[in-house]
């Protein structure tokens, strides 16, 4: 399991709120008088302010939410640490802040809104319809990549096996497949470009399969809530200290990744379901700390390390992402605009929440890309005898790697938009918001 994470990445459109119409019958000259058409459920003969108070509920169930910024920081912040993370492998940098858990945590409180507003299978069919195309656009460049350069059903030495797990690329009930090595093409992309290609695409198959649990998870959370909640935690004691073996490794990776990461995602439907408010304040801040010192803990006596951090100990990452994400939700502000300090930061924020499949998607790839082409600085002589330093820091690829992810972003970018039905955009960074922050939430 890799570290990245997944984020929703799937932001809905902002829709501003609209007050109800006062509906008055008109006056007729001559004749009997007649009932004229009104809104649906109302009666267009009543009194003004009697319509206008009927009207409203309906009214009300057509408005979509307004965009919380604070939640958008957070998955800004999430992308870009996952990238920094991927590049520089810093152990310490999931402990500082467990993207992952945070982006799970957002996504379930993204879906908990929508099926309180929609029937559960039209919220499937549009998340599914959101995540699948933008991974169709990489597999179709990267697995036809991967077919020229010679991978083929003899790699994983069973043809049928290979011909069935290849249909993962278009339905990620698992990890779509890639090729181990590959010649690359010298001086533009390594030879490790396709199985880093896939390493995010895990992400993918666990936000599918949350998302296809969500229905079932928000009835049982509504009827046993910290039960609900702490399930996930305990499968994942189970299956780390060996109570309970999977001996399939697709099947293992899935529940290990649900057991990991569930209780976050739980928690973002718990916030969005008012659950979290009924608990007295002083007890998050107060259980949060502990749960995540225990979780560090065990991390440490369990061989974290550079190379071995918290993604290689799921039952330390699931204790500390699941009370960080606690606590991000217990102090939320609820922003419908931006603090004046964090104005500056609009436009970049809207376009890595705008365009947060893609970032994920291609910035692996991105990385060995510019890797790649920075190493080839090492044949000028001059730098190589007077500037190892800079060939050797990893500070100029993290550049050059954002400026070929904004390339991915204008390249492929469009199909989010495509997904979304929206007008495909090249570059989406309009302002989200603007002005003060809103009221404490939670």
């Amino acid at each position: 399991m890799s570290a990245i994470p997944p984020v929703d990445p799937f932001p809905t459109a902002r829709i501003p709120l609209q007050k109800a119409t006062d509906v008055t019958a008109p006056t007729t000259p001559s004749g009997p008088p007649t009932t004229p058409a009104g809104p649906a459920g109302t009666d267009a003969t009543a009194e003004p302010e009697q319509t206008a108070r009927t009207a409203q509920p309906a009214e009300q169930t057509r408005r979509a939410p307004v965009r919380d910024l604070y939640f958008d920081l957070l998955r800004a912040i999430a992308l870009f640490r996952v990238v920094f993370y991927h590049l520089m492998g810093w152990a310490w940098l999931p402990v500082v802040f467990p993207s992952m858990g945070v982006m799970f945590a957002l996504a379930g409180n993204l879906m908990a809104r929508s099926l309180k507003r929609r029937p559960p299978i039209e919220v499937i069919r549009g998340r599914m319809r959101r995540l699948l195309p933008p991974l169709w656009l990489l597999g179709a460049i990267g697995v036809t990549g991967m077919l020229l350069q010679g991978w083929g059903p003899e790699a994983e030495g069973h043809p049928g096996w290979w011909w069935l797990h290849l249909t993962f690329w278009i339905l990620p009930l698992s990890e779509p497949p890639a090729a181990d090595s590959l010649a690359g093409i010298h001086g533009l992309i390594g030879g490790d470009w396709a199985s880093e290609l896939a390493v995010p695409l895990w992400y993918i198959r666990a936000y599918l399969w949350f998302v296809l649990l969500s229905p079932v998870l928000l009835k049982a959370l509504r009827a046993l809530p910290w039960a609900t909640i702490l399930a996930p935690i305990a499968l994942c004691a189970t299956l780390e200290f060996g109570y309970l073996t999977i001996p399939y490794s697709r099947i293992d990776s899935a529940a290990v990744d649900f057991a990991t990461f569930g209780a976050c995602w739980i928690l973002g439907m718990a916030h969005q379901e008012g659950i979290l408010k009924r608990i007295p304040r002083y007890v998050v801040p107060s259980v949060a700390p502990a749960v995540a010192l225990l979780g560090l803990w065990y991390a440490l006596t369990h061989g974290f390390k550079a190379g071995h951090d918290l993604d290689d100990i799921p039952f330390g990452q699931a204790l500390w992402s699941v009370s960080t994400v606690l606590l991000l939700l217990h102090f939320s502000p609820s922003w419908s605009e931006w603090p004046r300090r964090l104005r500056r930061w609009d436009k970049l924020v809207t376009l890595l929440n705008s365009r947060a499949v893609t970032v994920y998607l291609w910035h692996n790839v991105c990385i060995v890309a510019a890797a790649t082409m920075w190493d080839q600085l090492w044949g000028f002589e001059v730098l190589e005898l007077h500037a190892p330093w800079l060939l050797e820091s990893s500070w100029p690829v993290l550049v050059l790697t954002w400026i070929l992810v904004a390339g991915c972003i204008l390249c492929f970018g469009w199909m989010e938009d495509v997904a979304a039905k929206r007008k495909p955009r090249l570059w989406p960074a309009g302002g989200a918001g603007r002005g003060r922050a809103g009221a404490h939430r939670a």
